[in-house]
């Protein structure tokens, strides 16, 4: 099986995918193609939420003025997202863009699928091929029966093999289906079948909350076992949600450091303080610190120090009142009303 460190190494922009390069979160533009200055606003915002990939959608040529206007304004990679038309390709390298998103299969004859590959090429501009399982090749699917994860990696191989023989190399693969088991399924087979870098997301994923559970599942199972380069949790959203909950996601495995990570109880009957609403309020203010911290917001001195003595600082709750705490021990005691300005102004000491 290929891991993280032993895929291939590709270049986007000034940054690099695979081949032990970090993970990188990656959100798309949701904005009307037609809308300038509506993708140019979106794409900065995106980028300051910490997104490190930014990919637009290029539907026709009036589109090609996105790629222009967009990479004024940002710093990090922008992809070409294609579909049938190879122009628009020809058109998105031309125009500087970082990467292209498309299938080779789907853009007509070889002659179509040569000339992307020499343009992509000579340009220094990577592909990546994104096969999803609504939309496989009638004869794979007539094969499986229906999109089974071996289909899916089939098709992803087929369309790798278009690129190949124009030697063309610089591939990241995406396997995405909207059930989490496929998505998982694909990519641990794609893993073992080929030393690409692997795009990973959850397509279709739904609204925030079960798009996020959905995605976490198959992503952190997948990244958990050190496969996938690349991520995107896709909601049906403002694209910022996207970057937060990968950011989240990121961190909570380990793999990205900085910021606040939180550790706090589920509350029981020795809890004599509004412990929900005190989390609730220090996730929220905390949320723009970047200081690389655990706090442990606990309900009770039974378990609070004992429970989370990893965390940095964290306050255990006591009867109208909490206990303030950091690795060498219980500091002081603070009255309820002033529990959370204590707390925030001990983490900004550290």
């Amino acid at each position: 099986m290929y891991t993280n460190n032993e895929t291939k190494k590709i270049k986007v922009g000034n940054i690099f995918i695979g081949g032990g390069a970090p993970v990188t979160i990656q959100s798309m533009l949701n904005v009307r193609a037609e809308d300038i200055l509506g993708n140019v606003k979106q794409a900065i915002e995106l980028e300051k939420a910490g997104c490190e990939i930014i990919r637009v959608s290029v539907p026709n040529k009036e589109a090609i003025e996105l790629i222009y206007k967009i990479k004024e304004n940002i710093n990090v990679p922008l992809v070409a997202d294609i579909h049938f038309d190879y122009k628009l390709a020809l058109e998105s390298v031309a125009a500087g863009v970082d990467k292209i998103r498309i299938n080779p299969g789907n853009i007509g004859s070889n002659e179509n699928v040569k000339k992307v590959a020499l343009a992509c090429k000579t340009a220094g501009v990577p592909i990546r091929i994104g096969v999803n399982s609504g939309s496989l090749e009638k004869e794979i699917l007539a094969r499986y029966g229906s999109p089974t994860p071996e289909a899916m990696v089939e098709s992803g191989l087929y369309h790798i093999s278009l690129l190949n023989k124009f030697d063309f190399d610089d591939i990241v693969l995406s396997l995405k289906s909207s059930d989490t088991r496929r998505t998982y399924d694909a990519y641990v087979l794609a893993a073992e079948r080929c030393n690409y870098p692997l795009h990973i997301g959850v397509t279709e994923a739904g609204t925030q909350k079960i798009g996020t559970i959905k995605s976490s599942a198959a992503l952190g199972g997948l990244l958990l076992r050190n496969i996938g380069n690349t991520v995107r949790i896709s909601l049906t959203d403002n694209p910022v949600k996207e970057v937060e909950a990968a950011t989240d996601l990121l961190r909570a495995i380990g793999i990205k450091k900085g910021g606040i990570k939180f550790v706090s109880c589920p509350t029981c009957g020795r809890t004599k303080i509004d412990l929900i609403g005190l989390a609730k309020a220090a996730e929220e203010r905390l949320k723009g610190v970047n200081k690389d911290l655990t706090v442990a917001i606990m309900g009770c001195v039974v378990n609070g120090p004992g429970e989370a003595k990893e965390a940095d600082i964290g306050i255990a709750g006591g009867d109208g009142c909490a206990v303030l705490f950091k690795k060498d021990g219980i500091t002081r005691k603070i009255p309820e009303q002033n529990i959370l300005d204590e707390l925030v102004l001990e983490i900004e000491k550290m």
